[in-house]
């Protein structure tokens, strides 16, 4: 049995170790062991093969195994420590910014003093944030998670699968709009104007599927006591629950994803669809929802549709649209598709 690593001690992506974990889970194939950062640890919960990690022991914890394969899950820090796991091991890399990775030094210092000064210094001067561009051409593989991303130089990774979830008939049209309540990534301004001015004949029920705060919360309190008629909202002041999340996911009929096409990473500008994913793309998989994006989102999936001018409308017409997800979706044909992508991994 093949031996792998994983490692986010980064803080972030949790939600796509999780997902690595659960299609790994029952591998007759590999085995993998976790390296992850307390916080992301706490998050997971689970497993045996879950180890706490950190950037200042990460290299000694990888000495006491064979790995075949080491697999990072983030690298938005701790430069230094991920350009040895790559000089000395085979290592593939997950990106979640294109453009970033190709940014040269020059532009990068330059970008220190754009926004979050101190936080970047450190990155500059502890954490060597010049030597990014050094780990991704010393790392064997460089992988994305939205297919629609891939080339010859970025490998495929899925990580994504369809529960079995029994389906939900809602009385009322469920919208449900994942991710924290922020105009920083999902035009927010608009969903708010767009339900304000609602002429409906149905009932609708907007969930916003995230927490609220600042702005985007007083908006959100403000509307509620000015809906219009056969209108409901309701968003979460406080961190959504795992236990919440999941169950609005289950009961939305279809998920509304307003995602903006351009957002910056260490102030370099980022597409959704094109130099980045979203991971509004993994919800849609994981719960078999269709979902509206934006119309200007390049997408070719058949469960993602484009924005048409009234939403409304196409809200009704959607809602008893269907996907069968279980097709190519289900976590026997992910698992299979991700062993042979991990086999050649190691091959490479």
């Amino acid at each position: 049995m093949k031996k792998i690593a994983y490692i986010e001690i980064d803080n972030h992506h949790a939600e796509v170790a999780l997902a690595f974990m659960d299609v790994m889970d029952d591998s007759e194939e590999f085995e993998v062991d976790y390296y992850f950062s307390e916080k992301i640890k706490n998050q997971v919960g689970r497993g045996d093969s879950v180890f706490i990690s950190d950037s200042s022991m990460i290299l000694d914890q990888l000495k006491m195994k064979a790995y075949d394969l080491i697999i990072i899950g983030t690298i938005h820090r701790y430069f230094n420590t991920f350009l040895a796991i790559t000089e000395k091991y085979n290592t593939a890399v997950i990106v979640h910014n294109l453009n970033f990775i190709t940014t040269s030094n020059w532009v990068l210092i330059k970008k220190i003093f754009k926004a979050d000064v101190l936080y970047r210094l450190k990155l500059l001067w502890k954490e060597g944030l010049l030597n990014s561009s050094k780990i991704y051409k010393k790392a064997k593989n460089i992988l994305v998670l939205d297919e629609e991303l891939t080339s010859e130089k970025y490998k495929f990774l899925p990580v994504f699968y369809t529960k079995n979830y029994k389906r939900v008939e809602n009385k009322v049209l469920t919208i449900v709009i994942p991710g924290g309540v922020s105009q920083k990534r999902r035009d927010y301004e608009r969903i708010f104007k767009i339900i304000q001015n609602a002429r409906i004949d149905v009932k609708y029920e907007f969930v916003f599927l995230g927490r609220a705060k600042d702005h985007e919360l007083e908006q959100l309190q403000k509307l509620s006591s000015h809906l219009p008629e056969n209108t409901s909202i309701r968003f979460f002041p406080e961190r959504v629950s795992a236990g919440d999340f999941e169950m609005w996911m289950q009961k939305a009929d279809i998920l509304w994803c307003p995602i903006r096409q351009e957002i910056d990473f260490f102030s370099q500008k980022e597409m959704y669809g094109i130099t980045k994913m979203t991971g509004n793309l993994g919800d849609t998989i994981k719960y078999g929802k269709i979902a509206i994006f934006p119309e200007n989102y390049s997408s070719k999936l058949e469960f993602i549709f484009p924005e048409q001018k009234n939403i409304l409308e196409q809200f009704k017409e959607l809602k008893n649209r269907r996907f069968d997800f279980q097709i190519k979706y289900n976590k026997k044909t992910v698992q299979e598709n991700l062993e042979k992508i991990l086999e050649g991994l190691i091959i490479t």
